[in-house]
């Protein structure tokens, strides 16, 4: 298997509530939702960089999917990041996420690694880190 990853899916309670927050509070391009004439079928995605996809789909639908049943949501399991430019970035896209909706669970502070970060949680639950790490900038 080749160290390839092209899509990222976030089970979601809400659909609808997930795609308003991911494209009309933090600006990610998507579509829509689609699939809808499909049992089960019914999911958005949304173009990021480096040609990588976030998919967002209901967890009902992937319990079916995978023969699994519904599991308890978990904070701590999974965490993405998205790391920026500066310490004022971090600031103002953790001030995006909260004003669409996100949670703020670890304000932006200094790191034990000599960056700048903090935690917010989109409204499903799941984690991001906002980092500003000057060993791993954002390519251009």
């Amino acid at each position: 298997m080749e160290a390839r990853i092209t899509l990222v899916t976030l089970c979601v309670d809400d659909l609808e509530r997930a795609v308003q927050f991911y494209r009309d509070g933090l600006g990610f391009a998507t579509e829509g939702i689609i699939g809808q004439q499909f049992p089960h079928g019914a999911a958005a995605f949304f173009d990021l960089d480096n040609g990588l996809r976030l998919g967002l789909w209901p967890r009902a639908s992937l319990a079916h999917d995978s023969g699994l049943p519904v599991g308890p949501r978990s904070t701590t399991n999974f965490c993405l990041a998205h790391n920026v430019d500066s310490e004022e970035e971090v600031d103002e896209v953790m001030a995006q996420a909260a004003l669409a909706g996100g949670t703020v669970v670890k304000r932006a502070q200094p790191t034990f690694w000599g960056g700048y970060g903090g935690y917010f949680q989109d409204p499903d639950g799941h984690l991001w880190e906002v980092a500003f790490n000057p060993e791993l900038l954002p390519a251009d």
